[in-house]
C-alpha cells in the first residue's frame, strides 16, 4: 500500500478547459488530483495521480518523457530473445536504464513471445500473429500489427507494422530449359509464436530456443486446435537450402535462417532441395513511412485526443500504457493500480480517458493485470525501483517493454 502521496486538486481546472457544452454532456474529469513533478533524470519525471472512479479509489503513477532533449534515448526493452521472459526491473537494471514499463501481451505459459510486432534499435525482430491468436481479449478496432514507435529522429507515433516478404528461387536446376522462374513463396510469420494457417514464417537466433514446432500448431483463431498435420524446416545459409528436416528447438546460430512451413506452406518449401539458391527477403513496412528506431506492440484506445469506439467500461483491472503529446516529442509512461486494498483499477474507456486528460493525443494500451509494472532509478540510485503496485505476489516475467535512460 502507498502512503504520503502529495497532490494538487485539478477536476475544477479540467472542468475550465473543457469545451462549452451542456452540462449534462460534460463527463466527470477522470483525474481528480496529481502530484507534482518530481525530476527522475533530465528529460523524465514521475507523478502521482489519486482518484475515486465510482467503486473506490484508483492510485496511478505517470513518467514523463521528453524525447526532445539530446540526453534522453528510448528503445524496447527485452530479455534477449523473442521467446524469453524477466522482471522489468530486472531487464531495466541490466541496460542501465532510468525507467522502463512492461509491454505487449504475449503467448503466456507456452513460447511466452509477444503478440504484436517488435524492433530493436531499428532492428525488426518479429511480427504480428493472427488476430485470433491475440492473447488477450480483443480491443475494438486495435489490429494486430498496432505498435507504440519511436524514429531515429526522436519522434513517437501510434503506427502500423505489417509484415511483408517472400522467398524468392534463384536459378533451379531442376527447372526444364527456357521454363519460368518459379513464383516467390510468401513469408507470413518472423519469429512468431502462431504461423498461420497455410503458410510459411522465419525464424532467426532474434527468437531463441523455444521449440519451433509448437508455432506450427493451432488455428488461425484457436490457439489450442491440432498441430499442422504436414510441417518442415528448412534450413538456409549463406544464400542456399542447407537442410530440409522437421521442426525442432535451439537457438539458432546468427548466420541461419529458418523457414518453418504448414499445410500448403509446408508442401510449397518441400519443392526446394539442398543447395537450391534463395533469397530470403522480408521486412515490416510502417503505414507511416517512417522507419522506426523501436516499437513495442499494443491497442490504440485513445486518438486524436479521443477514447477509440466501444472500449470497454465495466471491466476494471491494473493498466499500463504509453501516450503521445501533440508534438510527438513528448511521452508517457503510466501505470493503473488495481486489485488492491487502496486502488480498484480502472476500465478501458477511463484510462483512455485518463490518457487524455493528462493532455496526451494518443495512447496504446499494454499488457495489463499481473504484467502492469513501471520502474525508474532516482538520482544517485544505483537500481531502479518498481512504483507502482503489481497485483501478482511478485513481478511477473514478461517479453519486453519499452526502456527509457540518458546518456
Amino acid at each position: 500500500m502507498r502512503v504520503g502521496r502529495l497532490c494538487v486538486t485539478v477536476g475544477a481546472a479540467l472542468l475550465l478547459l473543457a469545451p462549452a457544452a451542456a452540462a449534462e454532456e460534460i463527463p466527470r474529469p477522470i483525474i481528480e488530483s496529481i502530484g507534482p513533478a518530481v525530476e527522475v533524470a533530465p528529460g523524465i519525471t514521475h507523478r502521482d495521480i489519486t482518484t475515486n472512479l465510482g467503486a473506490g479509489q484508483v492510485m496511478a503513477d505517470v513518467v514523463d518523457v521528453d524525447l526532445s532533449d539530446p540526453a534522453v534515448r528510448v528503445d524496447l526493452l527485452w530479455n534477449g530473445a523473442v521467446a524469453s521472459r524477466a522482471p522489468v526491473k530486472a531487464m531495466a537494471d541490466r541496460i542501465g536504464a532510468v525507467a522502463g514499463i512492461n509491454g505487449d501481451f504475449f503467448d503466456i505459459g507456452r513460447s511466452n513471445a509477444p503478440a504484436g510486432p517488435a524492433v530493436l534499435a531499428g532492428r525488426a525482430l518479429k511480427g504480428a500473429v493472427p488476430q485470433g491468436r491475440r492473447a488477450a481479449p480483443a480491443v475494438p478496432g486495435a489490429e494486430m500489427d498496432y505498435v507504440f514507435a519511436v524514429d531515429a529522429t526522436g519522434v513517437a507515433r501510434v503506427d502500423r507494422l505489417p509484415l511483408q516478404g517472400e522467398v524468392r528461387r534463384k536459378g533451379v536446376q531442376l527447372l526444364a530449359q527456357g521454363a519460368e522462374t518459379p513464383p516467390p513463396l510468401p513469408i507470413l510469420a518472423l519469429n512468431q509464436s502462431a504461423v498461420p494457417v497455410n503458410g510459411i514464417g522465419v525464424f532467426t537466433s532474434d527468437w531463441g530456443d523455444a521449440d519451433r514446432a509448437r508455432t506450427l500448431c493451432g488455428s488461425d483463431d484457436d490457439r489450442d486446435a491440432p498441430c499442422a498435420a504436414d510441417q518442415v524446416e528448412v534450413s538456409v545459409r549463406d544464400g542456399r537450402v542447407a537442410e530440409i528436416r522437421p521442426p525442432r528447438g535451439g537457438t539458432l546460430p546468427p548466420e541461419e535462417t529458418v523457414l518453418e512451413g504448414r499445410e500448403q506452406g509446408a508442401a510449397a518449401l518441400r519443392t526446394l532441395q539442398v543447395g537450391d539458391p534463395v533469397d530470403v527477403d522480408y521486412g515490416l513496412r510502417p503505414a507511416s513511412g517512417v522507419a522506426p528506431f523501436m516499437a513495442v506492440g499494443g491497442s490504440p484506445i485513445l486518438r486524436d485526443g479521443h477514447p477509440t469506439e466501444d472500449l470497454n467500461d465495466s471491466a476494471r483491472a491494473p493498466r499500463s500504457g504509453v501516450g503521445v503529446a501533440p508534438d510527438g516529442r513528448h511521452i508517457s509512461l503510466v501505470t493503473v493500480d488495481g486489485r488492491q486494498s487502496d486502488s480498484v483499477g480502472a476500465t478501458l474507456l477511463q484510462f483512455s480517458r485518463m490518457l487524455g486528460e493528462l493532455g496526451l493525443k494518443d495512447g496504446m494500451n499494454l499488457d495489463g493485470g499481473g504484467s502492469s509494472t513501471l520502474t525508474y532509478r532516482g538520482p544517485g540510485d544505483p537500481a531502479t525501483t518498481i512504483v507502482n503496485d503489481p497485483s501478482d505476489p511478485s513481478p511477473r516475467l514478461v517479453p519486453n517493454g519499452i526502456a527509457v535512460w540518458t546518456v
